[in-house]
């Protein structure tokens, strides 16, 4: 722990009038959960000019803070997606963690483990377990760095989509008794933003490659019904924004639809921009032609929408005559 108040120290002296990127581990060594040593080692890789990383063994956030003056106060935490096999880390992380900023908003990508690097003690309880620190982490430091504790997001693409739906499905209030103080943050994201999301386990419509990345060949009932998040969804879930496009062919726009209509059931605030063309794995849209690019300010106006409203809440509203 004194490591890490160390580098956090270094962080905040560092930052000026402009904004700033700084990356911090998520556990210290040898206190990393569900983890074993497997001697492979972290690699790199560039696919159709993606950047991706695979083989993670040490999970970490990157902190992008918007330029002072600028602020909202409002944080996303980004999880990259990769079908839990790589992290598609500048694509769906870095680049959107800096269109956040020019809107004043907080952005933290997540470098989180994936269980297709056997470096698991259970397979399909890493991804969860950082994201849950990432989101403890975050609230913690909410005030070091100019953010609301109340309003901390998850954002997510593809599989990324699929681990922020669910921490949102499957977050906790914080262990009050823990002797280190972050574990005693509560887990629960105050909204999410899916983009293009595996949400199901569903074999008629899921991804089945994320799908056997994360919970094996053979996963029990038990399992499938747990990570299909749609089926998880409470009249606590924190609110939502789904984007998708009807032509993507790798993950169903079905997926999306499905989790809206959980979060209507459940009286949970939601909207949903169902684009007709852009595929899977658009990123920031840059170079399409239309509307589709618009998305990202569309995901904003939300986010500050969405954080100065009583929808927020998940109250219940009264019914229209």
């Amino acid at each position: 722990m004194k490591t890490y108040i160390i580098l956090l120290s270094l962080f905040i002296s560092s930052l000026t009038i402009n904004a700033q990127n700084y990356t911090l581990p998520l556990w210290e060594e040898g206190e990393i959960p569900n983890y074993k040593a497997n001697g492979e080692q972290e690699e790199s890789f560039i696919n159709k000019g993606i950047y991706f990383l695979k083989n993670i063994h040490k999970p970490n956030i990157t902190v992008y803070l918007p330029s002072k003056g600028l602020e909202t106060g409002e944080a996303v935490i980004i999880c990259p997606g990769g079908g839990y096999w790589n992290l598609a880390y500048y694509w769906e992380g870095r680049d959107i963690a800096k269109a956040l900023n020019t809107k004043g908003i907080a952005a933290i990508v997540l470098k989180y483990r994936l269980p297709t690097t056997e470096n698991y003690i259970v397979r399909h309880k890493s991804p969860l377990l950082d994201a849950q620190r990432a989101m403890r982490m975050v609230r913690y430091h909410a005030k070091d760095w100019n953010i609301a504790s109340d309003k901390i997001g998850i954002m997510g693409f593809s599989a990324g989509g699929h681990l922020a739906s669910t921490l949102s499905t499957h977050y906790d209030k914080g262990n009050l008794q823990a002797k280190d103080s972050i574990e005693q943050q509560s887990s629960r994201p105050d909204f999410s933003i899916l983009v293009y999301p595996v949400i199901s386990f569903n074999g008629e419509f899921t991804h089945q490659g994320s799908k056997k990345a994360l919970l094996g060949d053979n996963p029990s009932e038990e399992l499938l019904k747990n990570f299909s998040n749609e089926l998880q969804v409470t009249k606590d879930t924190p609110p939502a924004l789904l984007i998708h496009s009807s032509d993507d062919k790798a993950v169903p726009v079905k997926n999306s639809i499905v989790y809206y209509e959980a979060l209507q059931k459940n009286n949970v605030s939601a909207e949903m921009h169902i684009y007709p063309y852009g595929g899977h794995g658009f990123s920031l849209a840059t170079g399409k032609d239309g509307h589709l690019s618009g998305w990202i300010d569309r995901c904003t106006d939300w986010v500050h929408y969405i954080n100065n409203s009583s929808e927020k809440t998940n109250e219940e509203k009264p019914n229209k005559k």
